[in-house]
């Protein structure tokens, strides 16, 4: 049970009601995501990198939520001038700085998505999908078109896109809640579902994906899901109408990973088709 329920069920509660009535609000959705099959349905070395050129590309756009929050609250231009509240400031400034360069298991710092590609590499996962898009967001293509051209799997470009119009379209409640109730809350019980399965495998080759995982767990739970949930307080307030806003924005972020672990489980069955009809036309060569 994560944070958030725990306190969500308890009258004595640390949470705010506004927090608590948001959390019960979108209870459909948040145990549809955390009960979804994928956890459960990799079965195979070659099935786990199916999984993970899928969803490095949600380790990716979450950085970019992550920043934009960070220049909406905080000053990020030169010459600096003070922004915003300074409780906020240090909530999401204290999120980018462990999100962007935490502790790496080898003695150095790593951003997380540094340290999902180093997994991704010792798995054996492809990267070159999510490489050329890298190198053409260095080049200044836009989003868009990086999306679309650097060969990632279809449910990873809607995921991507569907991110970015909330980045660009989204006032500050949403894009907050976007990322609270659609990133932070759900992580850890997601992410404690599938670390079972992949322990199972007793594989040396996972043990980076294994650290991942865990830290994703330890951090999201203790530290950044109660920062967000603290963030998301101040910046509703008493206002009604963002408090309605961000409840849509945080359905609109779940549904959205929904979308994704359903690509991943269409393509975890097409990989399965593919290698039974392979070995039903070895037999018959």
């Amino acid at each position: 049970m994560s944070l958030w329920t725990a306190d969500a069920n308890r009258a004595d509660g640390k949470l705010s009601d506004p927090i608590k009535r948001l959390i019960q609000s979108i209870q459909d959705e948040r145990k549809a995501l955390v009960a979804h099959p994928v956890y459960t349905e990799i079965r195979s070395p070659d099935e786990l990198c199916i999984f993970m050129q899928h969803h490095v590309f949600a380790v990716w756009d979450f950085m970019s939520l992550l920043k934009s929050l960070q220049r909406m609250l905080s000053c990020v231009e030169v010459p600096w001038v003070p922004k915003g509240d300074p409780n906020i400031r240090r909530l999401v400034n204290d999120i980018v700085m462990s999100e962007e360069s935490d502790e790496a298991g080898n003695g150095s710092y790593s951003s997380h998505f540094e340290l999902y590609l180093d997994a991704m590499h010792q798995v054996g996962a492809n990267t070159g999908a999510i490489d050329d898009f890298i190198a053409r967001i260095r080049r200044n293509e836009s989003v868009e078109r990086a999306i679309g051209c650097c060969g990632a799997p279809s449910g990873a470009r809607r995921f991507v896109e569907t991110t970015f119009s909330i980045i660009k379209s989204g006032a500050l409640h949403q894009i907050a809640a976007c990322f609270a109730f659609g990133r932070e809350d759900v992580v850890p019980d997601m992410f404690r579902n599938l670390v079972v399965e992949v322990r199972n495998s007793n594989s040396a080759r996972l043990d980076r994906f294994i650290y991942y995982l865990d830290r994703h767990i330890e951090v999201d739970s203790d530290d950044h899901g109660p920062m967000a949930f603290d963030m998301i307080k101040r910046i509703c307030g008493n206002d009604a109408r963002k408090w309605t806003e961000a409840q849509e924005a945080a359905v609109f972020g779940i549904r959205s990973r929904l979308k994704l672990w359903d690509s991943v489980l269409d393509a975890l069955k097409e990989h399965r088709f593919a290698a039974l009809g392979a070995v039903t036309g070895n037999r018959h060569a």
